[in-house]
């Protein structure tokens, strides 16, 4: 049961934001990121998703936010589900990445960039590198 906007408090909604963040992370961001460190076609291909997300969520206009990250991933995933689409069972292949994963990779890949990443993971681009994106 999800409660309106105004009934939850923004404590609660930053952490189940961050909580969505970190599963995402343990669940496709710490491969893929590892994986597109060793192949330029898949970070390229992720930076191009990044820009598009973050296009999306008016980036441009506002900064992002874990709560918009959070809340873009389940929708990718709550929509690819009642498609059908089901998750990997185990490790994904990053040498052909679907749409999806690869999108979810991006969103990773944002979160890290806001600093929301989990402890002792960082970006593809290292934790003092410029913003290529």
């Amino acid at each position: 049961m999800r409660l309106p906007n105004d009934r939850v408090s923004a404590g609660t909604a930053a952490g189940s934001a961050r909580c969505t963040l970190a599963e995402l992370d343990t669940s496709v961001g710490t491969a893929g990121l590892a994986e597109a460190t060793t192949r330029p076609g898949l970070l390229a291909l992720v930076d191009q998703h990044a820009a598009a997300v973050r296009d999306s969520l008016g980036g441009d206009r506002r900064p992002l936010t874990p709560a918009a990250l959070a809340g873009y991933a389940e929708g990718l995933r709550a929509a690819a589900l009642e498609q059908g689409w089901t998750p990997p069972t185990g490790p994904p292949d990053w040498s052909a990445p679907d749409w999806l994963l690869t999108r979810l990779l991006a969103v990773c890949v944002l979160a890290h960039d806001l600093g929301t990443a989990p402890a002792g993971h960082r970006s593809p681009d290292g934790p003092d590198a410029p913003a290529a994106r």
